[in-house]
């Protein structure tokens, strides 16, 4: 999960399978609830970043097995979902989210929609889903001026609804103005014993890093 949108869930999470693939272990994802998908431009949906990650092919087949809640709109599940005259089936999300869990071996990742707070219908937001579910949660930020408090006020309501925090990934992006280190020793000191881990900008086509290996230990 993360504090917001397009902060780096999908980079962290399709890095973090082929972490472990490398290392000879079972690692999958489900990416359950997708707004803004374009099916038009599908090879650089996140549903295909993950299917890449874990060496299967990248077909309609294969996203509705891992994305099967897809809707056009950028926005919130709620509202892009009432654009197309649905609406976001939270029993069916948890089905399926369960049922993914119970039927794999190995790592399984559950990589949510935009930030913990982001609305799925008209009384559940993503953070319900979490608490719900129960899992181990691996938090995404950024690296901009302002993630500490958006960041600590994460930890705080994950904490509250009993969530455990298996690590906190500050993810660089080009234009952050703080230092990656400045952000992650910052946060560290405040986030009642969660590893922070910051995870550099990489250079266009490396998808390695040692981060991975220490957010995977921590799972």
């Amino acid at each position: 999960t993360s504090t917001g949108t397009d902060i780096g869930k999908t980079f962290v999470t399709a890095g973090l399978i082929r972490h472990l693939r490398g290392e000879g272990r079972a690692a999958a994802a489900l990416k359950p609830l997708v707004s803004g998908y374009d099916s038009s431009v599908v090879e650089t949906s996140d549903p295909a970043v993950l299917l890449r990650a874990m060496g299967r092919p990248v077909s309609a087949d294969e996203i509705a097995a891992i994305a099967p809640f897809r809707f056009r709109a950028p926005l919130s599940p709620d509202t892009a979902a009432a654009r197309e005259g649905r609406s976001v089936d939270f029993d069916a999300l948890l089905a399926f989210s369960r049922d993914a869990v119970a039927a794999h071996d190995g790592t399984l990742f559950i990589e949510g929609v935009g930030g913990i707070m982001v609305p799925l219908d008209a009384n559940r937001t993503v953070l319900d889903w979490m608490a719900t579910l129960g899992l181990p949660v691996i938090l995404v930020v950024g690296g901009y001026l302002g993630t500490i408090s958006h960041t600590l006020t994460a930890v705080d309501v994950l904490t509250q609804r009993a969530l455990r925090i298996a690590s906190i990934v500050v993810s660089e992006k080009d234009n952050d103005t703080v230092p990656l280190e400045e952000t992650v020793a910052d946060i560290a000191r405040f986030a009642g014993g969660a590893e922070v881990i910051g995870l550099p900008r990489l250079p266009a086509g490396l998808t390695q890093h040692p981060a991975f290996g220490r957010i995977a230990a921590r799972l």
